[in-house]
């Protein structure tokens, strides 16, 4: 795409001007905005999603009319799901492109916070145009506005600034100047990438102002890769040159970074072995001969058991939440932690050694100044004896066996159809451990494991998203979404809009009757089952199965419902066939058939005291592992 614009006045483009309202200049310059990727020229914003309401159609929406073309205007059926499919299409971009949302003034807008944590908790860039109250508030209170008494300017879009990296309520014309080049440094900043919010009262939208020309001119932005500090990479050096057992962390900033070769290639000249965040996973395909599995509470008996023997490990592209950590008892306690990370705030994390830079151009820099170290050989062949354990232990767990099928069986099952491209969208519940522990990489970055926020209902809106995206590079690649009922009762609209904008997404419902993974937590730590699978909810007076299958071809899906592995294999074979979008329904044991090897150790609270002893009981080996919790901060 060569990079142009429209309307611009002949002559000196920094004195002319343009008389615009807010709302045109906002759509004028996102659509003047272009990204340089591979040598390719696209429009860094690829368009948006939206619901139009009076706080944001009459001036926005016809701004975004007459840009419909150069920003393609999706339409959401839920606010909420619009930003989780904005989240996973710039996750699929590799937060090198992003899209916007916009909603219209009151609950419109607060139903975007979820997603907008979400986007937050997971680094991603989105773009949120909210409407906002008056500006002149000479007709307060009006429609959906929160008057706070003592605080007129406080409303439902100061909610956003705890879960956004930039917000910002514009009051004059002016100050999109100044507001909308930040914004889009912050989504494209590698540091401080996530969530921009702008509050646009309703009024101002509407607003004209001469904005300069110059403004609109058309403008090539490229990922800045920032250099390591000299002194940073010699401290890492040192302690990886000495390491007897060094392993490396590969999160998931090594594929925003584009270092999945350079990773790669380093680990191989070191001879190190390599274990998976759950935001890393496919970071390295499934049998590569240092892949040594995915790390921590959902990771594998592998990972831990050679994170537990580290003595030096170099964690990459990771923020290192609790499920990656073992609420941070997978380490031990005298093992020394070189973070790499493009963000300080990473980097730092429980007194690790930092190293603040782009992943490529670290892993360079330490391939450089490492020499010709590699590690020890016994250290390598007994990290790959364990990898080769956990592979027979994950080619028993997803084979097929009597009764109902289990979540892994079902993973099994799709693993073995798809191809290197296709991508896999999960999220919360218990899929993500399941697919997370069992699924074996095909393709470099086609796993979606929605963990940083553990948000359900992200789930087919982010199938549709990360479609989208996949849809302008790899059209003949399926997008597949593993959900729950319980995530797909809470939020499926998608499905619609999958077929009204011709997205095809192979959505498999996976029916264990509830919140089953729940369900496990609270048996696992001695309480009773209590409403989370709909048998043990006492307020139910009789339970009701829902019809998945009718309710997705309502929505215009092609659907069916199957009763074991090989018809729900049979039925994902068809689904890679079809013209539009398809729901595989099958029902799975609630109780029996978790993966329940790969577990470390998790930090869950519970009750101190309790009538039921097997609380007491279960709280004691809880507190039992907090003898391995390092006490860094």
């Amino acid at each position: 795409m060569d990079p142009t614009t429209t309307s611009l006045p002949a002559g000196d483009l920094k004195t002319a001007t343009l008389r615009m309202t807010v709302a045109q200049a906002i759509v004028g310059f996102l659509a003047n905005q272009f990204i340089e990727i591979d040598g390719q020229v696209q429009r860094v914003c690829a368009g948006g999603f939206g619901i139009f309401g009076h706080g944001n159609a009459p001036s926005l929406g016809e701004a975004l009319y007459a840009a419909r073309d150069e920003l393609p205007l999706y339409r959401g059926q839920n606010e909420q799901s619009m930003g989780f499919a904005a989240a996973a299409y710039a996750k699929a971009q590799l937060r090198r492109r992003f899209m916007f949302c916009t909603a219209s003034a009151g609950p419109g807008t607060a139903n975007l916070l979820t997603a907008a944590a979400l986007a937050h908790a997971n680094r991603l860039p989105m773009l949120m145009l909210c409407g906002d109250n008056f500006a002149t508030r000479l007709p307060d209170p009006v429609l959906q506005q929160l008057e706070h008494f003592g605080n007129p300017a406080l409303g439902v879009t100061d909610a956003f600034r705890a879960v956004c990296r930039y917000w910002d309520r514009i009051t004059h014309p002016a100050q999109i100047l100044n507001s909308l080049p930040a914004a889009l440094n912050t989504m494209l900043d590698p540091a401080d990438c996530g969530p921009v919010f702008l509050a646009l009262p309703q009024d101002l939208q509407g607003w004209a102002y001469d904005y300069p020309a110059a403004f609109f001119e058309p403008r090539i932005h490229r990922i800045r890769r920032p250099a390591p500090d000299p002194v940073e990479v010699a401290a890492a050096v040192s302690l990886l040159s000495a390491a007897k057992r060094p392993l490396m962390i590969a999160g998931g900033g090594v594929q925003y970074s584009g270092a999945v070769a350079e990773l790669t290639a380093f680990a191989e000249r070191h001879a190190i072995p390599v274990v998976e965040t759950i935001a890393g996973r496919a970071n390295m395909l499934w049998d590569h001969p240092l892949n040594i599995g995915p790390l921590g509470v959902t990771g594998s008996d592998s990972a831990n058991t050679v994170a537990a023997s580290a003595d030096v490990i170099l964690a990459v592209g990771t923020r290192l939440q609790d499920f990656t950590t073992g609420s941070w008892a997978a380490f031990a306690q005298d093992s020394r932690i070189i973070n790499l990370n493009a963000a300080r705030h990473d980097a730092c994390k429980h007194l690790s050694q930092p190293l603040v830079c782009d992943a490529r151009t670290g892993l360079a820099a330490l391939d450089s100044a490492l020499g010709q170290y590699r590690a020890p050989t016994d250290w390598l062949a007994l990290a790959q004896a364990e990898r080769q354990n956990w592979n027979a232990y994950v080619a028993h767990n997803v084979a097929p066996r009597n009764g109902l099928p289990s979540y892994a069986q079902a993973i099994g099952a799709v693993n073995a159809l798809c191809t290197p491209q296709d991508r896999i969208v999960t999220a919360a519940g218990g899929l993500p451990a399941e697919i997370t522990a069992n699924w074996r990489s095909l393709g470099i970055g086609t796993v979606d494991v929605e963990f940083g926020f553990s948000c359900m209902g992200y789930e087919i809106a982010g199938g549709w998203g990360a479609r989208i995206a996949q849809a302008e590079t790899q059209p003949d690649a399926q997008t597949v979404v593993f959900v729950g009922d319980g995530s797909y009762l809470l939020m499926n609209s998608d499905i619609y809009s999958s077929v009204l904008s011709g997205h095809k997404l192979i959505v498999l419902v996976l029916d264990n009757g509830g919140f089953a993974v729940i369900n496990k937590l609270q048996n696992n730590t001695g309480n009773a089952s209590f409403n989370t699978l709909f048998a043990d909810c006492p307020t139910i007076a009789a339970p009701f199965g829902v019809d998945f299958t009718a309710h997705a071809r309502a929505m215009g899906a092609i659907a069916e419902e199957v009763a074991s592995v090989d018809e729900f294999g049979a039925a994902f074979a068809r689904a890679k066939i079809a013209d539009r979008t398809c729901v595989i329904v099958m029902k799975v044991d609630a109780h029996e058939g978790w993966t329940d090897q790969g577990h470390a150790w998790w930090e869950v609270g519970t009750p101190e005291v309790s009538t039921r002893e097997a609380i007491g009981t279960a709280r004691a080996k809880i507190e039992a592992g907090r003898a391995n919790q390092r006490r860094g901060l």
